[in-house]
């Protein structure tokens, strides 16, 4: 396994661990490796300073790399939860929305695609949503 510094287009930075060199290079080309804070996947590795072992004979933890762990098993979960608990309607998902934010549907939780401007016109509109920095399923 290697690990890897990586940053996204809107400049945020975050570790990601590969099974090898190819295999990142190959999720990235994929726009399989989403930023877990804006979800973008242009991403790049961004520098990395070496990683010195200390006299002890073992590598000092990282808190950082621990947080990033914590952060993606949460957003994991976060995905396990919205699958197994609302319908997907994909790009549907601005027109649904609506319908059922104007009571011409039954009201149920649903998750789907929307651009920035279309989430941004729905809760201009008064529709409830939120942005989800979804992760995609990896195999390492």
């Amino acid at each position: 396994m290697i690990v890897f510094n990586l940053r996204c287009g809107h400049d945020h930075r975050f570790e990601a661990w590969f099974r090898s060199s190819e295999a990142y290079e190959a999720q990235v080309a994929a726009g399989e490796v989403a930023c877990p804070a804006c979800g973008d996947t242009a991403v790049s590795k961004a520098p990395m300073a070496p990683r010195l072992a200390t006299k002890r004979g073992g590598d000092a933890p990282d808190p950082a790399a621990e947080f990033a762990g914590r952060m993606r098993r949460a957003l994991a979960e976060l995905r396990d939860h919205v699958e197994k608990n609302a319908d997907y309607v994909g790009e549907r998902f601005p027109e649904e929305a609506r319908r059922i934010h104007y009571g011409e549907t039954e009201p149920r939780a649903i998750y789907g695609e929307a651009s920035s401007d279309e989430a941004t016109a729905l809760k201009e509109e008064g529709v409830e949503v939120a942005r989800i920095p979804w992760l995609p399923r990896s195999d390492s």
